[in-house]
């Protein structure tokens, strides 16, 4: 749906420009941001590779195919599927030039008519003339980069955090220790320590004495060792 919808957009928009707008001719929009200059491209951008139009016509088909394959295989998270649809769209607008425009099929020349005089990318050379297709196709490319750093994969799944692994040590995930067992991942490698070793059976289980009881009976074994010591 997405790609029909990209496609239509700019097979119209080619459809607008071939009909109004004159041959490689400048034609102000936005002053220096913004004009339409309408040349018929029988190359890559930058007008490369004119002289292998067919080339281009079979990559165009071969990355068609590629991005129809994975989103019928791969693709399972929605995000995934509107960048690659949106892409798709953009890569069939400049197919269709291939294969349907003059002079011919599979050598059409695609049909550029944006400027932006501002954008350029390398010194000496003029900016890049393009069209809707090629907004998609840059826009998408860049998406999928964007996608592929913050490792969200085309199921849906994502990488795990890097934060996460490293709160994960040698003892196991978050050196999680059950109550009552042994240490997460060695078994009885590591024993947990009996909380009621050295209490007597009688005071197991009791409350815990509160903080005058406890210097009452620090008291009372402070003038037992002092007897014990006076009997010696």
């Amino acid at each position: 749906m997405l790609a029909t919808l990209v496609l239509a957009a700019d097979q119209f928009s080619k459809h607008l420009a071939l009909e109004n707008l004159p041959l490689q001719q400048q034609v102000p929009v936005f002053g220096d941001f913004l004009s339409f200059y309408l040349v018929k491209n029988p190359g890559a951008a930058f007008s490369l590779g004119e002289g292998v139009t067919w080339i281009f016509t079979i990559a165009l088909a071969a990355v068609a195919g590629v991005i129809v394959w994975l989103a019928v295989t791969r693709v399972r998270s929605r995000l995934w599927a509107v960048v690659m649809g949106l892409l798709l769209g953009g890569v069939l607008g400049n197919l269709t030039d291939r294969l349907f425009r003059e002079p011919g099929f599979p050598v059409g020349h695609v049909i550029d008519f944006i400027n932006t005089p501002w954008m350029w990318f390398f010194p000496g050379m003029s900016p890049a003339i393009y069209n809707i297709a090629d907004i998609f196709i840059v826009g998408d490319m860049i998406a999928v980069a964007l996608l592929v750093l913050v490792g969200v994969h085309m199921d849906g799944t994502r990488e795990p955090r890097r934060g996460r692994e490293e709160e994960s040590t040698i003892l196991g995930e978050g050196d999680e220790t059950p109550p009552g067992g042994d240490v997460a991942g060695f078994g009885d490698e590591f024993p947990v320590a009996n909380p009621d070793a050295g209490i007597p059976r009688d005071e197991r289980g009791l409350p815990p004495l509160s903080e005058a009881e406890q210097r009452a009976v620090e008291r009372e074994a402070d003038r037992e060792a002092g007897g014990d010591r006076r009997d010696a």
